[in-house]
């Protein structure tokens, strides 16, 4: 009489994990991964007080000594985004702190500044279809709301800078990543309007998604964006704005493009965030993410 043995069945579904990296270069264009950095230099499984499925959108400052840098951790439990905290002495070796921010909503691309000796954050916060602005009530670590800047629209990856005494922003539509949306206002708490040729690009999902900080350099403004023409943040590049006043805008593609794009086993499917700074003359640090494609198994008698 023969005995049937139980079979064991294994599944397998396909994961893309985003983790976090240091790159340096010498310009914000021209950009390769930090020799001294063991990239990723930080993913999923550097956080502690909660399971996370990944770690992306870095955007990183330097105050007294330390570099700070915050970010999207994606919680395992709630599978929703909250924006976590690491330090680092010289921007190449982090250690993960603590998440300092959630909602009842999704928040990631952690856009951090600093204006008249105040901290703020602009988390993506698209599910309230609104902007938020939170202001740092004990920096780094305790942070509250402090305004609403833009409504109405279920909009992503807020980019906001100064220029000619004015306060502006890119955003993109969360449905099709798609539309580039911008407004600009005289103070940062104050009344945003809409631009007379916004959304300045519409239909284009290569070029329309913010990527990170835009950056004033040398008397000009560049601004970083996602392609997501045909998978989401599959490279990042930049373009010049040559015009931008309360009525006209126009840019143009710089000639380094793309300026991330998937390379090793940590990133090889996909980058999409990037935050560069200047250290020294023609020495550049930034913060990116990347992603990778990975299989879990299960088994099941």
């Amino acid at each position: 009489m023969y005995q049937l043995k139980k079979v064991a069945k294994i599944f397998f579904r396909r994961r893309e994990e985003w983790a976090i990296g240091i790159y340096c270069g010498d310009s914000p264009f021209n950009l390769k991964p930090h020799p001294q950095a063991v990239n990723p230099v930080l993913t999923a499984k550097d956080v502690t007080d909660t399971k996370a499925n990944f770690v992306a959108d870095p955007f990183m400052i330097y105050e007294g000594g330390s570099w700070y840098m915050f970010f999207e951790v994606l919680d395992r439990h709630d599978s929703r985004g909250k924006i976590a905290l690491a330090t680092s002495q010289n921007g190449v070796t982090w250690t993960y702190c603590q998440i300092v921010l959630e909602e009842p909503f999704h928040l990631s691309y952690p856009y951090i500044f600093k204006w008249n000796n105040e901290y703020y954050l602009i988390p993506e916060t698209y599910q309230t279809k609104s902007v938020r602005l939170y202001k740092a009530t004990d920096f780094p670590t305790q942070w509250v709301c402090a305004g609403i800047l833009l409504d109405e629209r279920s909009y992503v990856d807020a980019t906001i800078f100064r220029h000619e005494q004015r306060w502006w922003i890119f955003t993109c539509a969360q449905a099709g990543n798609d539309t580039l949306y911008l407004h600009s206002s005289e103070d940062l708490l104050g009344l945003w309007t809409e631009h007379p040729q916004s959304p300045l690009i519409k239909g284009d999902a290569s070029i329309a998604r913010p990527a990170g900080r835009v950056l004033s350099m040398n008397g000009k403004l560049f601004r970083y964006t996602q392609d997501c023409q045909k998978i989401y943040g599959k490279q990042v590049n930049a373009f010049e704005i040559t015009e931008l006043t309360t009525t006209h805008y126009q840019e143009r593609e710089v000639p380094e493009n793309p300026i991330l794009q998937p390379s090793n086993s940590w990133n090889n499917i996909g980058m999409h965030t990037i935050d560069p700074h200047k250290i020294a003359e023609n020495q550049w640090i930034a913060c990116v993410d990347g992603k990778k494609k990975s299989f879990v198994f299960k088994a099941f008698e």
